[in-house]
């Protein structure tokens, strides 16, 4: 058996917190050492997470102990880098961000952070000291476009998605009340989506030269979890050429899966998949990508990232069966 790997989580109260908290606790190769939360300190976990009633005992802590193998930053974006620039944390101890703070600005003192999509980068993760956890509708619509990327055949991209309320995050807003959301549907963000960057950069990387745009408009959804991608682009490549395309390219990856049959979002929530289908029409191709936001786009991909940089199956921990009716 091997050696425990001690965690903690820093802003453990919110959606993401208690997904990986979730995940942690039932994970064979994880003890968890603490749970940070300046807002909840002192109460039980399952005061926020009653979906943990007779899973933990845990108190959240107002502190956090710096001596642990890996600590999951789990704070709204622009936090992780003020906790690192006020704290010092052992050189030891890993770093997984599951903020936007270092997906693009990758290095805080002298800590320096790697993109951290398996199915783009995988090796890199694995001898990783610090992660940036990709953004969920970034991950959602990069899993539909690598395989073109990785072939130099993507051209301008256009790219709607949709996803549930808790992609906002637990903080009530107006558009996340159930009585502005229930039986409604909204744009926000066109084309100017923050997760825009990271898209580009992992794009441009894998495509040297790749200068098309990516239009992205994202849609807020009358549901709780999973987002929705559908990607038209343009290619003279047959549609089983680039189905053969597709499944060569993740082969290799437990987690994403393309799929020749239609595909809704039930199959993916409360599971670390991605599950791709592809329509092509003359020469346009749609590549539709679903995943649930607060596991593959969030917390589950965070432990996935985990698993790889201690050397452990990239699966342990994750094998979830969707909700699926």
């Amino acid at each position: 058996m091997k050696e425990k790997i001690k965690v903690g989580i820093i802003g453990s109260a919110g959606y993401t917190g208690g997904e990986t908290l979730r995940l942690l606790l039932n994970h064979p190769y994880v003890e968890v050492a603490f749970v940070q939360s300046r807002s909840q300190a002192g109460k039980p976990v399952t005061s926020t997470h009653t979906d943990l009633l007779g899973e933990t005992d845990l108190l959240y802590s107002a502190d956090f102990n710096p001596a642990v193998d890996v600590l999951f930053l789990c704070m709204s974006h622009g936090e992780s880098k003020k906790l690192l620039d006020e704290h010092i944390f052992p050189a030891a101890t890993r770093i997984i961000d599951l903020g936007n703070d270092f997906r693009l600005n990758n290095k805080t003192g002298d800590r320096e952070f790697v993109y951290g999509l398996p199915e783009y980068q995988r090796e890199k993760i694995t001898a990783a000291k610090n992660v940036a956890n990709p953004g969920c509708f970034a991950t959602t619509i990069q899993l539909g476009l690598l395989p073109l990327a990785k072939a130099g055949i993507l051209k301008e991209v256009h790219t709607t998605g949709i996803t549930g309320s808790t992609g906002a995050g637990q903080k009530l807003q107006d558009t996340t009340h159930f009585t502005w959301r229930a039986n409604n549907i909204s744009a926000y963000k066109t084309l100017t989506h923050q997760h825009l960057g990271e898209i580009y950069q992992t794009l441009k990387a894998l495509q040297p030269g790749f200068s098309e745009a990516v239009h992205f408009v994202p849609w807020r959804g009358d549901f709780t979890r999973g987002i929705f991608v559908t990607s038209l682009v343009t290619t003279a490549l047959s549609l089983e050429a680039i189905i053969k395309l597709y499944e060569d390219y993740y082969a290799p990856h437990p987690f994403t899966h393309v799929i020749r049959e239609t595909i809704d979002l039930k199959q993916v929530v409360n599971t670390n998949k991605c599950l791709i289908n592809l329509e092509k029409v003359g020469d346009k191709l749609a590549i539709h990508s679903i995943t649930d936001n607060l596991l593959k786009g969030a917390s589950g991909q965070a432990v996935q990232n985990m698993n790889l940089m201690f050397g452990l199956e990239e699966t342990e921990g994750l094998r979830l069966k969707g909700t699926a009716f």
